[in-house]
């Protein structure tokens, strides 16, 4: 049996309460066991039935704090890439004090201009913050940038909050909150659905979990890089919804390109297929910005191919996990690792097109 209540509270706010029973056992893998989760706390929500798992989810609209008066007194940001640069800017330009790190000290110098402090490790921005946010490009980043030698975790005390906005798996994200608490700091996992431009415009969706507080006072700032947030319980469960989002998206995006060629091969024009995508069902945003580009060979990057290739592996794991086929999702993936094997990882993930031209190329 599965239960979804829903509650408007007022105009902006919609809470949701989903309830599935599971087995312990099952609830056991969804749960790195050197980081044990203790479940069967009160219900979120009120229920005629008792459930077994219960998550809350609680949507926001970025309105509601962008007036917020209160805000910490300084703000870090560790990781400045395609997605980390245009999120530090956002908060500069919006007045806050912000102090950046990246491995590479020349990214952090557009941001020193426009009024950025420097430091340079981890460990220092973290001492010198209130809240530390973290953009790194893959689980073992996350990691070493949090936890290993001068990470941020050296920094950390209590009374400071650590928001990794990095897509990694539940078991990273754990392992990272476990350090960073063993502080006595707060940490918050915050991954993001969106990709360069988003970032840029300051539009991004947070998937949020982890300490409650640390998401009430680092709302303002999630308010300044994104439209909209998510608060969804414990620790893994942002984690997870990015990689179930990112999978999707991986998987549209390799039908997608299949399509393109298919009508080119039959003698039709790709660019109308594009058209009469964008004004039917199955229209996607996504179609009508990768479309008129990928029918010309043209792959700018905005979210690179090595990064949905990671993010579809580490789904795979995920469903492995709790035993959820997911063949079509792993078909997807075979394609975006036949792409990183012909150079094209640092290209935008559109380019997973080029596999399957390849794959036509032998057969003819």
């Amino acid at each position: 049996m599965k239960i979804l209540m829903m509650r408007a509270t007022c105009n902006t706010n919609l809470y949701l309460s989903y309830a599935a029973p599971l087995s312990p056992q099952r609830v056991m893998s969804m749960c790195p066991s050197f980081y044990p989760v203790q479940f069967g706390a009160k219900p979120l929500s009120c229920s005629p039935i008792k459930p077994q798992f219960c998550v809350q989810v609680q949507a926001f609209s970025s309105q509601q704090s962008k007036e917020a008066d209160e805000l910490p007194a300084s703000v870090g940001f560790l990781g400045l890439g395609i997605m980390g640069s245009p999120m530090a800017q956002n908060l500069i330009k919006a007045g806050c004090d912000v102090t950046v790190w990246n491995r590479t000290k020349s990214k952090c110098d557009p941001l020193i201009s426009l009024g950025a402090k420097y430091k340079p490790s981890p460990e220092e921005v973290a001492a010198s913050c209130d809240i530390t946010f973290a953009m790194l490009a893959d689980p073992e980043s996350a990691v070493d940038v949090a936890c290993g030698k001068q990470g941020a975790a050296s920094g950390m005390s209590p009374g400071k909050g650590y928001v990794d906005v990095s897509t990694v798996d539940g078991p990273t994200s754990s392992l990272i909150s476990a350090r960073i608490q063993s502080t006595g700091a707060l940490f918050l996992e915050a991954p993001v659905s969106g990709s360069k431009k988003p970032a840029e415009d300051g539009k991004l969706i947070f998937l949020t979990a982890g300490d409650k507080s640390l998401y009430e006072t680092a709302a303002p700032y999630l308010d300044l890089m994104g439209k909209s947030r998510f608060y969804l319980g414990e620790v893994g469960n942002g984690a997870a919804m990015k990689l179930v989002v990112n999978m999707i998206m991986g998987s549209m995006m390799a039908s997608f390109s299949e399509g393109l060629l298919l009508s080119e091969k039959v003698g039709l024009d790709p660019s109308i297929l594009v058209e009469v995508i964008s004004q039917g069902a199955i229209s996607a945003p996504m179609y009508a910005m990768k479309g008129p580009s990928m029918v010309k060979s043209l792959y700018p990057t905005a979210f690179p191919l090595k990064h949905q290739q990671k993010d579809l592996r580490l789904a795979l794991g995920l469903a492995e996990s709790v035993s959820q086929p997911t063949p079509v999702a792993a078909a997807a993936n075979e394609l975006y690792k036949v792409a990183k094997s012909k150079g094209l990882s640092d290209d935008d993930f559109s380019a997973v097109i080029e596999a399957l031209k390849a794959k036509l190329q032998q057969k003819s």
